[in-house]
């Protein structure tokens, strides 16, 4: 055997035992996004893939769920891609349980009859089945609209990373159906429309039950609870689950409106009964007639429309501005606040006799501080949220990211986590980065100066482990294994910290460094 071939032999070796070591460390993960993440970065760099998909599925329920993540695609791509689980490439792998690989699936007669196929020319693919006939998800690999095929050293590759997949794959479905019974929203899910609102903790599902209590029954509602904590959406899904759910729902933020306006904007006016009002104008208890008013911050209401709104819930009868007849109202009233009532009817700010008229059935919404378990759910909601409001790419959240988030202090609760998410997204797809990481989300936390004032408990973690990581990276010349070992970490977890925190050698970036150094040449 001539020495050039046994060279080749020898580095092919040596990239299939770095993958096999590199895989073996995905097994740490408990989190799947982190564990389908790195295992599709791991695949890509093996095999000179410019697009990649991985899915996990799980069937135990009869429906195909669980998660996927993808690389370098766009949303309309990846919609393309999970429509193929159905039909096409990805089906016929899932039906055999085989690999299929293409040179050019636009010119194989097997595929090139596919919409998808002929829109995009697609060319070289591979296909590889996690757990055989079992189906539990695949790995999927394009090189793109340009011509190039995967070798069968690639092909190799994937079936490797498909092969170990399937019993982490088996691990953590099993952990998603445990974690499932832990949600105590899921029994009330299934009973109730809870369209578009997010958690799982044990106090949300406790404000759903009261919610769901009141939402038959034509009695008022009082919602409490800080700022941003999801007291609109409470009060739509009262009114999707009540016998009003065909009609109108109409919001009215107290606080929002100038208090010359605030009563006609709720009351309605007639012609002339003010200086601006040139025609009859409904209010909006007129809008809800047959359906649900929210009366969102109710405690700003002035004195005068306190009155009025006592006389509405009362004799179910209002007056518009200046007329002096009443007219009939059918509404049903949902008020929120997040002051103490309590304490305004003391300092006379709130009538007494209307508090009590809206408190018939109080309802308190816990912040976020109180149900920590509803933030890893509402941070993948909000992310998809914010991407698809800014047509960006959609933008996972790194496990170092969502840990962070969960650890820190949001007074703003919801809202303040949305508008967090939203700026983080921005910066993530501005780097044309793959997920959002943790320096997207606390971009300050490692720039802080004395003159910015005493860090929080969360910003000064971020500045130690940035700074403890940094250095040894620097220390050991950046090499990874002897960083992880100094570290007490496994490599991935190094490799995870270097993109979280963005840290970068001279040169060039820990990711570039790294694919170079498990598969040279490739």
């Amino acid at each position: 055997m001539s020495d050039t071939l046994l060279e080749a032999e020898l580095l092919q070796v040596r990239r299939e035992r770095d993958l096999y070591r590199a895989v073996l460390e995905l097994g740490a993960h408990d989190d799947p996004d982190r564990l389908l993440d790195e295992a599709l970065g791991l695949v890509i760099a093996a095999t000179g893939a410019v697009q990649g998909y991985i899915e996990l599925r799980d069937e135990s329920a009869g429906a195909s769920e669980g998660w996927w993540i993808a690389r370098a695609c766009t949303p309309r791509e990846i919609d393309e891609i999970r429509a193929n689980i159905s039909r096409g490439i990805i089906a016929k792998a899932l039906a055999t349980g085989e690999t299929i690989v293409t040179h050019s699936a636009f010119l194989d007669e097997r595929f090139s009859h596919l919409d998808s196929v002929r829109a995009r020319g697609i060319e070289a693919v591979i296909c590889a089945p996690i757990g055989g006939d079992a189906g539990l998800g695949v790995v999927y690999l394009q090189r793109g609209a340009a011509p190039g095929a995967f070798s069968e050293e690639h092909r190799r590759y994937a079936e490797i990373l498909a092969r170990h997949l399937a019993p982490l794959a088996d691990r953590l479905l099993a952990h998603r159906r445990a974690d499932a019974s832990s949600d105590a929203t899921t029994k009330l899910r299934e009973r109730y429309r809870l369209d578009g609102f997010v958690g799982r903790s044990a106090a949300i599902a406790e404000a759903i039950r009261q919610a769901m209590l009141a939402a038959p029954l034509d009695v008022n509602v009082l919602l409490t609870g800080p700022s941003g904590t999801g007291k609109s959406q409470l009060a739509r899904i009262i009114h999707d689950n009540s016998p009003r759910a065909t009609g109108p729902f109409v919001e009215l933020n107290c606080a929002a409106i100038p208090e010359a306006l605030l009563e006609s904007e709720l009351f309605g006016a007639l012609a002339r009964s003010h200086s601006t009002a040139t025609r009859n104008t409904p209010g909006k208890v007129a809008a809800a007639q047959g359906g649900t008013l929210v009366l969102d911050e109710v405690g700003e209401l002035p004195m005068v429309a306190q009155a009025k709104l006592l006389q509405l819930l009362h004799s179910k009868q209002y007056y518009p501005l200046g007329a002096a007849t009443p007219t009939r109202a059918d509404v049903r009233l949902v008020a929120a606040t997040n002051v103490h009532l309590e304490e305004a009817v003391r300092e006379r700010r709130f009538r007494e006799d209307l508090f009590y008229r809206l408190q018939v059935l109080p309802i308190r919404l816990a912040p976020l501080a109180e149900r920590k378990d509803d933030i890893p759910p509402l941070v993948t909601h909000l992310a998809n949220v914010v991407c698809n409001r800014h047509d960006l790419p959609r933008l996972a959240v790194s496990g170092f990211a969502l840990l962070a988030i969960r650890t820190a202090d949001w007074p703003g609760n919801v809202r303040q986590l949305e508008h967090t998410l939203e700026a983080a997204a921005i910066r993530a797809a501005a780097e044309r980065a793959e997920r959002i990481e943790l320096h997207h989300v606390f971009p300050t936390a490692s720039r802080r100066t004395e003159s910015s004032g005493p860090p929080t408990f969360h910003e000064a973690t971020l500045a130690f482990q940035r700074e403890l990581v940094e250095k040894t990276l620097q220390d050991t010349g950046w090499n990874i294994a002897e960083t992880a070992r100094r570290l007490d970490l496994v490599r991935s977890h190094v490799y995870n910290l270097i993109r979280s925190l963005a840290l970068e050698k001279k040169g060039g970036s820990a990711d570039r460094d790294r694919s170079r150094s498990l598969f040279p040449g490739s």
